[in-house]
């Protein structure tokens, strides 16, 4: 079923799949793919699918091959184009999840679309299940949009409990660093909701959502004066309007650095993940049942018997 792939790599839509071609193209597969981002209010000058583009077309990336060139002028990627270089992994493009949960620093604002967390959850760990049980055991997830790491999380662990399955979950936003983004953008912060990094990212796949004199700078409250991890949950972080951040600092260029270097290291976490061995089923019973847990502790032999009925032996000094 190679012929499903051009070229012999890259990413075929799930949707696209005849339901009787669905088995020789899950066993030919080396992995699925779903993205996951939001409908989110991102401020004046990005779209409200701001997560979902990059959620899109950090996914699409993920099957490249050769070296990941990425083309010139932005647009969406459709996931079919492999650069000269040799044949990528061959994966299977499930739709993206649109609706998530949201924070409550974005959910009053216009075009936020939230679903409450434990709907997510749910909702999540039955998509999740339903790609696993079509016959793609190996389910790479990329997201977008910082609130579904934990409820993404959660429904993974779920389903790992019930289906034998290998699942990798990858946000773009960390496949760069802080101190990459440093080196980027300069001393000031970039890293924020709506800023200038994720501003840039959506310029490396679509510039024509962005319109970067839409807004002026809004300079983010800064961040604690520790280096410890730490996570800081607040109602309305002031200076705030839904984002924050130094929009000045994005461009193109910038967009397109971020885009090569996250979809590199995105190939790069794929390539040693299919590369590994796959895991285990899971087990009702983990426990040995043929055997106790641990061998009963033996008895001293240098403390005298007890009589029956007799006082208790003096304890040694």
């Amino acid at each position: 079923m190679s012929a499903a792939w051009p070229t012999g790599g890259g990413l075929v839509p799930a949707a696209r799949i005849p339901g009787g071609e669905l088995a020789a193209v899950a066993g030919a597969a080396d992995f699925a793919v779903l993205p996951v981002g939001a409908v989110e209010w991102h401020g004046p000058h990005l779209p409200l699918g701001t997560d979902l583009i990059l959620a899109e077309g950090f996914a699409a990336e993920s099957a490249i091959g050769g070296d990941g060139a990425v083309p010139s002028g932005g647009g969406t990627p459709d996931g079919t184009a492999t650069p000269a270089g040799g044949p990528g992994p061959r994966g299977v493009l499930f739709p993206a999840v649109p609706y998530a949960a949201c924070p409550g620093q974005t959910r009053p604002w216009p075009g936020t679309v939230a679903i409450r967390p434990e709907i997510a959850v749910g909702y999540l760990a039955d998509v999740i299940e339903g790609i696993v049980a079509a016959g793609f055991p190996r389910l790479l997830i990329v997201n977008g949009h910082d609130a579904n790491m934990s409820t993404v999380r959660a429904a993974m662990e779920w389903v790992s409990g019930r289906r034998t399955a290998s699942l990798l979950l990858v946000n773009w936003f960390q496949l760069v660093t802080p101190a990459e983004t440093g080196e980027l953008y300069g001393p000031l912060p970039a890293r924020g909701h709506g800023g200038a990094y994720e501003t840039s990212g959506v310029l490396g796949f679509d510039p024509g959502a962005v319109r970067l004199d839409a807004v002026a700078d809004l300079p983010p409250k800064p961040k604690l004066p520790v280096t410890h991890p730490y996570v800081l949950v607040e109602s309305r972080p002031d200076p705030w309007q839904g984002w924050s951040g130094h929009i000045s600092l994005a461009g193109e260029e910038a967009g397109r650095q971020v885009r090569q270097l996250a979809g590199t290291r995105l190939r790069e976490v794929v390539a040693a993940w299919v590369a590994a061995p796959p895991p285990a089923p899971p087990t009702d019973a983990p426990l040995p049942t043929d055997a106790p847990l641990s061998a009963p502790a033996p008895l001293p032999t240098d403390v005298p018997a007890r009589p029956a009925g007799g006082p208790e032996p003096e304890e040694a000094p």
